[in-house]
């Protein structure tokens, strides 16, 4: 279950519900939370890079190893905590991650900058 609380962002005008994300990054969010590697990569520009866990991949088919990399390390689950339009072309989202990893819960911020419709960079921190 989703939950209701909602992260603001010093640069957004007001804080955003998920159904108010752009189509893509909700896309991205499903398909990701889903563990799908190949419609995650899809949703992304030729050039992307993703940074995660302070390592940098260049290009779909680094993104894709990553992608299935981490869908297979851990089993966790996701909860939507809230997000803010950091500017026209750039999105943060907070999701919970409650799991079988080192800490078992964690906080990460998904930065999405989007280019054409599409995900260009994404970097995911805590």
């Amino acid at each position: 279950m989703e939950s209701e609380a909602i992260m603001t962002d010093t640069l957004s005008s007001a804080p955003v519900d998920r159904d108010g994300l752009p189509e893509v990054i909700r896309r991205y969010l499903t398909v990701h939370n889903a563990g799908d590697a190949s419609a995650s990569a899809a949703l992304m520009t030729p050039n992307a890079q993703v940074t995660d866990d302070g390592k940098t991949y260049d290009g779909l088919p680094a993104i894709e190893q990553w992608l299935n990399r981490a869908a297979s390390e851990y089993t966790y689950t996701t909860t939507y905590v809230g997000a803010a339009e950091v500017a026209p072309d750039r999105w943060t989202v907070t999701q919970r991650l409650d799991g079988n990893f080192p800490g078992n819960t964690i906080e990460l911020r998904y930065d999405f900058t989007l280019e054409d419709g599409l995900i260009r960079r994404l970097v995911i921190a805590p």
